[in-house]
Parts: structure tokens; sequence; C-alpha cells
């Protein structure tokens, strides 16, 4: 075997066009994060009628949205490492139907502790499927046009979140709450066949795991490729051990921009999550409808595609950091605008659309980026974990919504509140930077050539 055997598998696929089979990966994980963002923000669109239904108190809800956000942290943090060491798809596939199951078993609860139980569990399977996609295509997608494509599949998280407020909005005019639920657990279950038959493993995380050369090249040969038998498959990677990717993540200079990453993605998400999840009960205060409610709501979520593949699009052209951090900054001024001028009507949708496409889109930008910021060993814990702490700024927003809406019943001050972590995700973003790592050559297929192996490794 010569040099001229051996494949670079990143190098190889951003040296070409985007195939068809990388489409349909594409499309795959569109649809996942879409029922994975209905899912998420399912309750919020509920809560109002949960409250009536169970005589509850607005605080007395907030252990019910915060219990999901706790599983969702502690389903990215787990799923990480187990998808660096066996694989994105079993991760993936066990997630999904962890969470549309456990959704299902939601619509049956008799009361608010069945429902923060079941909502705990079906947040485990929410919070591992988000970092295993975006992780599974920033492996599939060339460097050139990584940013656009990660943040256009991960504005399905948007898409079925704003959705869902439409399809809530619909449901809860002609049944009860248990139906929203139902649509929620049903349809991924349906997909789910579909989605085991179709998605593929990362080539990447094949290569890392020194998988059989043969499943690899097919693999490729459905991306265009041409590889045989007398094919060797590599990566430059740095001199991480898979056997404790955790511990990596403060090694090797990742600790600052690691530590950097959580807090912006906490920071996003204390936004986020506590207009999601009480977005409709803030409106309603102000005296709209709940299907009303349910539609301000949507459009916040609604807003988060366009702005991410803006996002997305431009990180591939200019400074990715600074573009995320412009785009946070926006949506600041948007929430303080909101919380200055009381804005309704047309007017409040809007600017609402606005600050949905900013917060949104910025926290979109950051799935393009932190992927990048880790190597493959390790890629999958890296951006796990920065969801999994990041989530905790999603569970401490989710069950301080009420407390908060009780000390400040006014509309305008959450508003001005959430303006502050806009604000810190906005300026801690800007500090991150990248590491310069000394590469070495890792791959399947090189211990059968050790001599060769050690030439490149020599490099």
């Amino acid at each position: 075997m010569t040099a001229n055997n051996l494949v670079n598998v990143k190098t190889w696929i951003d040296s070409r066009p985007i195939s068809a089979f990388q489409w349909r990966i594409l499309a795959l994980c569109l649809i996942i994060i879409m029922l994975d963002g209905y899912d998420a923000a399912v309750m919020g669109f509920i809560a109002p009628a949960l409250i009536d239904h169970w005589g509850m108190s607005r605080s007395a809800m907030g252990p019910i949205l915060g219990a999901a956000m706790f599983g969702v942290a502690m389903g990215a943090l787990i799923s990480g490492p187990i998808s660096d060491r066996y694989g994105r798809k079993r991760v993936i596939l066990l997630s999904v139907l962890t969470f549309s199951a456990f959704s299902l078993a939601c619509a049956f609860a008799t009361t608010p502790v069945q429902m923060t139980l079941l909502r705990f569990m079906a947040g485990l399977g929410l919070g591992a499927v988000m970092p295993n996609c975006v992780t599974l295509i920033a492996e599939y997608m060339p460097e050139r046009r990584k940013g656009v494509m990660i943040t256009l599949m991960f504005s399905g998280f948007n898409i079925g979140s704003g959705l869902g407020g439409f399809i809530a909005a619909g449901l809860l005019a002609h049944y009860q709450w248990p139906a929203v639920l139902i649509f929620g657990g049903v349809l991924p279950l349906l997909m789910l066949p579909f989605i085991a038959w179709l998605l593929p493993e990362s080539a990447l995380n094949l290569v890392v795991r020194k998988a059989p050369r043969a499943q690899i090249a097919a693999l490729l040969n459905r991306m265009g490729g041409n590889f045989g038998s007398d094919s060797a498959f590599i990566l430059n990677s740095p001199g991480v051990k898979r056997n404790s990717t955790i511990a990596e993540l403060f090694r090797h200079g990742f600790a600052r921009g690691t530590i950097i990453l959580w807090l912006t993605y906490f920071m996003g998400l204390f936004v986020i999550y506590l207009l999601n999840g009480w977005l409709p009960t803030i409106m309603r205060s102000g005296g709209i409808s709940l299907q009303q409610a349910a539609i301000i709501a949507g459009l916040f979520q609604l807003g988060g595609p366009l702005g991410g593949i803006i996002v997305g699009a431009l990180m591939d052209r200019l400074h990715a950091k600074w573009v995320i951090g412009v785009t946070y900054l926006i949506g600041c001024a948007c929430l303080v605008m909101q919380g200055a001028l009381g804005l309704s009507g047309v007017a409040l949708g809007i600017i609402i659309f606005v600050t949905g496409m900013c917060i949104n889109g910025a926290q979109n930008g950051l799935q393009v980026y932190s992927p990048a910021y880790y190597p493959t060993e390790i890629r999958a814990t890296g951006v796990s974990w920065m969801h999994g702490i990041g989530r905790i700024g999603a569970i401490i927003s989710s069950s301080l919504g009420g407390l908060l809406m009780g000390i400040f019943p006014g509309q305008s001050a959450i508003f001005f509140i959430l303006s502050l972590p806009a604000l810190l995700a906005a300026i801690s973003i800007v500090l991150h930077r990248k590491v310069q790592l000394t590469m070495k050559v890792k791959g399947a297929g090189l211990s059968e050539i050790p001599a060769l192996s050690q030439t490149l490794n020599n490099r």
C-alpha cells in the first residue's frame, strides 16, 4: 500500500460538492430536530390550560417546566461521551424513542407530581438528540458550507417549536390539553423506523473508532467516492484520549474556550426558555386570549429559522464569534424596546418575531461554532456538555418564570430582566478564542501498514 491509497476523510469531504446522500442526512436530522422542538416547547403552550385544570398557581407550574429542563441537561451530559465511544446514530435513535414515549405518557398524567416525573424522563431524550444531531451534521458537511448547513438543520427546532404554537392553538380550540401531548408523542414514534433505516453513522467517528475499512468505504462511496479494499482512512487529530473525553475538554488549551461556550450557551438559553415556557402566560396576563398567546409564542420560535440561516451564512464568510455576538446584541436591544414601549397588536408580533430571529439565530450559530472548536475524538462530548451545562440556564429560567411574574407582574419588567443575559451572551462569545494544536495522523487501516503509519505520524 502506498500513500496514494490513504484518504484523509475530512479533507476529502471538504474538497467535494454536497451530495444527495449528505442532503438526505441533513433532511433527516432536520425532521428529528423539528420533532424535538415541538416536544421541548409543548408544555409552554398548554401551561395556562394545566394551571386552570389542576387549580395551580403560576409558581407551582415552575417545577413541571424545570423538570424537563433538568432532564435535558442530564441527557446531554450523559450522551456525549457515549456517542464519542459508541457512535452518533445509536444515541440519536435511543433518544428519539425516549422523548416520544414519555411525551405520550405525559398526556395521561393525573397529578402535577406525575407530570413532573414524566417530563423529566422525556427531557433525557430531548437533551441527547440535539447535540448529537449537530455533531453528525458537522462531521458530514464540508467546512466551507458548514455554517449555513448546521444552522439550517438546527432551525428545525425553531420550526417545530413555532409550528407547535399554531398546532396547539388548533387542537386546544377543539380538544383538551392531552391532545397536544398525544400529537407530540405519536408522530416521532411513527417516524422512528424510517429514521433507523435511513440515518447513517458518522464516517469521521468510524475512522476514530477504527471501524472496518469496508464500512467506511461504503459510506464515502454513497457520497460520490470510489474506494475499495486497498484504501486506508485517516484523520489529522490532536493527541486526545477517548477514554477520558470529559477531562480532555480542559486539556490542550481547551479549558478557557470550553468555559466561555458554557457561559454563552447558559445566557442564551436563559432568555429562550423563559420566553418559551412563560411567554403565553405573560401575554395572557395582558388580556389576550389563550389562542392568541400561543400564536405570539409561536412567532418567537418561527423567527429562529430565518435568523439561524442568516447567522450561519454570515459565519461562513465573516469572523464567526463576532457574527454571533452582534446578533445577540440586536436581540438584547429588541427586548429593551419591548420593555420600554410595551407594544401591542401587529407591532408586538413584529418585535417578538425579530427578537426570536436574533436570540434563536445566535444560539443556532453556537451549534456551528462549538463542533468546529473540538476534534472528532471529543466533539460529541464537547458539544453535549455545552448543551448540558448551558441547560442550567433553561432550568433556572423555567423554574423562576412564575416567581419573577409574581414579583414583577407587569410585562415590561420581564423584558428588561431578560435583556441582561442577552447582553452577557454577546460579551462572552467575543472573548472566545480558538486553540492551535499539533496534529497527528489517526485512522482506520493504518495498523496494517505500521511503517507507513509511523512515517505519517512523524511528519
